[in-house]
């Protein structure tokens, strides 16, 4: 993040939609962030949008409106994200 010098605003270089893991070793499980395209797989992120499992079941819960609203703002999704959703 980079604070800018006129009004304080805080900008963000360039974001992305990815996935994040969670959970014990061996599960699959992830959560669906948003993130500075430079961070970590699994460093901060800025908000979480929701999570899913990749397995037999595949159960997910990602905010919609949050992703779109990110999408608006100039983040892309991975693609990976993007066949999930």
């Amino acid at each position: 993040m980079r604070r800018s010098q006129n009004n304080g605003k805080i900008l963000f270089m360039s974001l992305v939609i990815r996935s994040s893991r969670v959970g014990k070793r061996g599960e699959r499980k992830f959560r669906v962030v948003v993130k500075e395209k430079r961070s970590r797989r699994d460093g901060d992120s800025i908000e979480v949008l929701g999570w899913y499992e990749k397995g037999k079941d595949g159960l997910k819960k990602i905010d919609k409106k949050r992703y779109d609203y990110w999408l608006s703002q100039g983040a892309k999704a991975t693609p990976a994200i993007e066949k999930l959703i």
